[in-house]
C-alpha cells in the first residue's frame, strides 16, 4: 500500500507530507483547495505524462516522492524484471523530480530509472479511477477490456494475437504475390523478348573496348605500316644504306680486333655484339606485327556493325556491355519469379490458411471464455448496483460476432435499464452522470479481487450522487477497503464520515502567496469538516450535532450495509 506521499513545489503546494493508512482514506476540501493537485502528484510519481507547468511559480523544480509497503506480488516481480528490488522490510520508494527546463529524473529506491520503467511499475501499485473513466463507459469499444479483466488467461490472448498477426502478414504476402493474368502475360512477353534479344547478341565483358581498339587499328593501318617499315629500314638498312644492326655489328667487330692490343675493350665489344643481336630480334618481330595489319575490308564492316548493335542495345538496356549483362541477369530473375509466382502464391495461401484456422480456433476459445465470464460479470454487477440504490436496474452484456481483430471476434457492449419495465439500451443512451459513477464503482468492486494492486484511488466517484445513494457508495468504498487500501477524493459528508482516515486540504495566504496544506484530522477536526461539507461556511450547533451523529453511526456500522 501507499504509506507516504511527499509533495514539493507542485502548483500551490510548497511542501506537504501525507501519511496514509491502511483501509479507507478520504480527502476533502473546498473547490479549488488543491485536491486535484494531490492526484496529479500521484500520477507524476507513477510515471504518467506531466508538464513543467505543474512547478510552483518561482521554483526551479518540483519533487514528488511516494513510499510503498509491498508484499510478494506482480509489482515485486516487475521490479525484479526491471533490475530493481524492494528493501528487506518491503519498503519501496519512488521519486520523480521535474525541472523548469522540462526535464525530469526518476529514482527507484534511490537508483536512477527511466519514466517508462517507473510507469510500468506504477501501474501495478495503484489504480486511479477518475471522473473521465466513468465517461469511458460511454465508449462501447472499451467494454471488452472490463469483461476480460474478469481473469482472461493472458497466454490465450497472447497465442491468439500471434496467430492473428501471422495470418495478417501471410495475407499481405499473398496479395502482393498475386498478379492480374493479362498483366502477367504482358510482363512475360516483354521479359522474354528482352532476354532473347540480349542473349542473341552474345555479349562478352570487355568486348566493346576490344572492338574499338581493333577498329582504330584497321582505320590507321597504313600509318602503322609505314611506321613499321621505317623502323625496319632503320634497323636492317636498304640497298643504299646499311641499317643499325649492321653498323653495331661492325662496331663490335672493330673492337674485337682492337682488344688484341687493348684487352680492356673486351667487355664493351661483347655488349655491342649483344645489342646487335637484340636489334636483329626487334627487326624479326616487326615482321610479325606487319602480318596483323593484313585484313579483309569486310572485317572492318563486321566490326562497325557489331559496335552499332552494341550501341543500339545500350540505348535500351544500359550504356555499357557490363550494364547490359546486369540487366539480362535481372530480367532472367524477374521472369523466373513470375513463372514461379503461382508456386509462391500457393505457399503463401497454405500458410495463410494455417494461421487463419489457428486464429479462428483461438478466437472461438476467447468467445467461449467471454460467454461464461459475461454471465458471472452481469450477475455480480447487478448485485453491486442493487446495493448502490439502483434496485430496479437491468444490466446486460451483449455480444456480437465481428470480423477478427486484435481482441478476437467479439464486440462487447453494456446495456442498461434503470426503470422497471423499460428495455435495456446502450449505456451511452440512458445513464446519467450519477449512474455512470455508481456503475463504474460496481464494476471496480467486482474486479477488485482479480488483481493484486494494493491501492485504489477514486477521484470524486460520487459525482452526481446524493442522499441514500451517497451513503451506499461510501459503504461500498469502505467494504472494498477491507482487503486493499482505498483513497477517495470526495465532496460528500456521507462518504467522508465512513473513512478510517480523513485528510483536509485547505488554502492559506501568507505574504500575499497562496499555500495549500494537507492536515490529518482528529475526531473534532472531522466533526467540523463534516459540518462544513453539509452546511457551508457558517457552521451551526445543529450541523455539528448531525456531523457527530454521522461519525457515531459510521463507527457502529463498520461492516457496511
Amino acid at each position: 500500500m501507499l504509506t507516504q506521499l511527499y509533495i514539493e513545489n507542485i502548483a500551490v503546494i510548497e511542501k506537504a507530507r501525507i501519511e496514509f493508512s491502511a483501509g479507507f482514506n478520504v480527502l476533502t476540501g473546498e473547490t479549488g483547495a488543491g485536491k486535484s493537485i494531490v492526484i496529479d502528484s500521484i500520477n507524476a510519481v507513477l510515471g504518467e505524462r506531466t508538464s513543467r507547468e505543474l512547478i510552483r511559480t518561482g521554483a526551479n523544480h518540483a519533487l514528488v516522492s511516494a513510499v510503498f509497503q509491498l508484499k510478494d506480488g506482480s509489482a515485486v516481480k516487475k521490479l525484479e524484471e526491471s533490475g530493481y528490488s524492494v528493501e528487506e522490510d518491503g519498503t519501496l520508494i519512488l521519486q520523480r523530480e521535474i525541472s523548469s527546463d522540462g526535464k525530469s529524473s526518476c529514482r527507484i529506491n534511490a537508483r536512477p530509472a527511466t519514466v517508462s520503467v517507473l510507469k510500468g511499475i506504477g501501474s501495478m501499485l495503484i489504480n486511479i479511477h477518475g471522473q473521465h473513466e466513468s465517461y469511458g463507459l460511454l465508449s462501447p469499444e472499451l467494454h471488452i477490456a472490463y469483461l476480460d479483466s474478469m481473469g482472461l488467461p493472458e497466454t490465450l490472448l497472447k497465442r491468439y494475437r500471434e496467430a492473428f498477426h501471422s495470418m495478417q502478414n501471410m495475407k499481405a504476402s499473398l496479395e502482393s504475390s498475386k498478379m492480374d493474368q493479362s498483366q502477367k502475360a504482358r510482363q512475360i512477353d516483354l521479359l522474354t523478348y528482352q532476354i532473347n534479344e540480349l542473349e542473341s547478341a552474345d555479349l562478352h565483358p570487355g568486348e566493346q573496348e576490344d572492338l574499338n581498339r581493333q577498329k582504330n587499328l584497321y582505320r590507321n593501318s597504313e600509318r602503322v605500316a609505314q611506321a613499321i617499315s621505317q623502323a625496319k629500314t632503320a634497323l636492317s638498312g636498304d640497298e643504299e644504306t646499311p641499317g643499325a644492326v649492321s653498323a653495331v655489328s661492325d662496331a663490335a667487330d672493330a673492337l674485337n680486333t682492337a682488344e688484341n692490343y687493348l684487352p680492356e675493350l673486351h667487355g664493351l665489344a661483347e655488349r655491342l655484339q649483344a645489342i646487335s643481336y637484340d636489334l636483329e630480334d626487334c627487326s624479326d618481330e616487326m615482321r610479325n606485327f606487319s602480318s596483323l595489319l593484313e585484313y579483309d575490308p569486310s572485317e572492318l564492316d563486321e566490326i562497325e556493325a557489331r559496335l552499332d548493335l552494341i550501341y543500339r542495345l545500350g540505348l535500351k538496356y544500359g550504356g555499357s556491355v557490363d550494364e547490359m549483362l546486369g540487366y539480362l541477369k535481372k530480367c532472367r530473375q524477374e521472369l523466373n519469379a513470375i513463372q514461379l509466382s503461382d508456386e509462391t502464391a500457393e505457399r503463401f495461401r497454405k500458410e495463410y490458411q494455417k494461421y487463419r484456422l489457428q486464429a479462428e480456433s483461438l478466437a472461438a476459445e476467447l468467445s467461449e471464455w467471454r460467454a461464461g465470464a459475461a454471465d458471472l460479470f452481469t450477475q455480480k454487477v447487478k448485485e453491486e448496483l442493487c446495493f448502490l440504490n439502483m434496485p430496479n436496474v437491468l444490466f446486460e452484456i451483449r455480444r456480437e460476432q465481428v470480423p477478427m481483430n486484435e481482441t478476437g471476434c467479439d464486440r462487447i457492449e453494456f446495456y442498461l435499464s434503470t426503470n422497471a419495465g423499460e428495455p435495456a439500451k446502450p449505456i451511452a443512451k440512458v445513464a446519467s452522470g450519477g449512474e455512470l459513477s455508481r456503475i463504474m464503482l460496481a464494476i471496480k468492486t467486482v474486479l477488485a479481487g482479480r488483481d493484486d494492486i494494493g491501492t485504489l484511488i477514486f477521484d470524486e466517484v460520487d459525482t452526481g450522487v446524493s442522499g441514500s445513494a451517497a451513503q451506499k457508495v461510501g459503504l461500498k468504498l469502505r467494504e472494498v477497503s477491507g482487503n486493499r487500501q482505498v483513497i477517495c477524493v470526495t465532496h460528500l459528508a456521507q462518504i467522508a464520515a465512513l473513512a478510517d482516515t480523513h485528510f483536509l486540504i485547505h488554502k492559506q495566504i501568507r505574504d500575499q502567496r497562496t499555500f495549500t496544506q494537507v492536515d490529518r484530522l482528529d475526531r473534532e477536526g472531522r466533526r467540523q469538516e463534516l459540518a462544513r461539507i453539509m452546511g457551508g461556511e457558517k457552521i451551526t450547533p445543529l450541523m455539528l450535532q448531525n456531523a457527530e451523529e454521522m461519525l457515531r453511526m459510521a463507527q457502529n456500522d463498520s461492516s457496511g450495509a
